[in-house]
């Protein structure tokens, strides 16, 4: 078997070291739930957000939020943490919703289905609307933990990217991802706001996480417990999940047999 950067050897260092994939740190300002409210024109005497409600800036003015119950007493969005890009992020990804391809090869990715939604809007006083004209980009690892198009790996698998329709929606269709020592099972994403020419106007990139209890049903079966039946490592010892992964973590519907499905609603006002 070819020595893969990204296929994790139990006699091995780590072959992601904190430095190299860079993983290990939030980007943005994280401000008091108060101010956060504020932002939003909700004032003081608004619902309180979740534990550990943040609003991530990336520069003056550019911020991004994300919608919780209704029950919250909060309008359509709370806001957001934005995470690390990591060293694997490729520009130009192919536009298309169906990820799993490699288009270099037509080899398909295998493991358990997964068809990601994302709502994108704007956010608003009392509540959000749709936001069409943004790119979003999604890569993460198949279920070896290997990344495509980088550290020496060729294709474009698991690499896609679509631009949001009058709702502010897209469809990714993937498999549910696999694992690399050091880190728990993400999938990383990108926004950017597109003008009337098709610029970009801002950038938000973060991170979505999964239930641990759905990653020990995938990660039983095969090709994921080549590796073992356990991801490497859970939600609560990894370090960008700690620093708010738990308002990234996806509400995973399905079964490891038939595949899955989640969708994320994220406030954007940037651009």
């Amino acid at each position: 078997m070819p020595n893969d950067p990204h296929r994790p050897n139990p006699t091995a260092a780590p072959t992601h070291a904190p430095d190299e994939d860079n993983d290990d740190e939030m980007i943005g300002t994280l401000l008091s739930r108060r101010h956060a409210l504020r932002l939003l024109g909700l004032g003081t005497g608004a619902a309180a957000l979740g534990a550990g409600g943040v609003l991530a800036q990336r520069g003056a003015g550019n911020a991004s939020s994300a919608p919780v119950s209704a029950s919250s007493g909060l309008p359509g969005c709370v806001v957001r943490p934005a995470m690390t890009e990591g060293p694997y992020f490729v520009e130009s990804e192919p536009r298309r919703s169906d990820i799993r391809r490699d288009t270099t090869t037509g080899k398909l990715s295998a493991g358990v289905p997964l068809t990601l939604n994302f709502e994108v809007s704007r956010v608003a006083v009392g509540g959000c609307t749709p936001r069409g004209q943004v790119l979003i980009d999604v890569w993460h690892c198949d279920a070896q933990g290997v990344y495509s198009d980088v550290q020496g790996n060729s294709g474009d698998f698991l690499r896609g990217s679509q631009v949001t329709d009058a709702q502010g929606r897209a469809k990714f269709t993937t498999i549910y991802p696999g694992w690399y020592r050091g880190r728990a099972v993400h999938i990383h994403f990108k926004l950017r706001p597109l003008d009337a020419s098709g610029k970009a106007t801002g950038e938000f990139t973060s991170q979505l996480f999964f239930p641990e209890s759905v990653n020990s049903a995938v990660f039983a079966r095969a090709p994921y417990n080549a590796h073992g039946t356990k991801a490497d490592t859970p939600n609560a010892q990894d370090g960008i999940y700690r620093n708010g992964g738990s308002q990234l973590l996806l509400n995973v519907k399905g079964d490891p047999t038939k595949g899955y499905a989640a969708t994320f609603d994220i406030g954007l006002n940037i651009g």
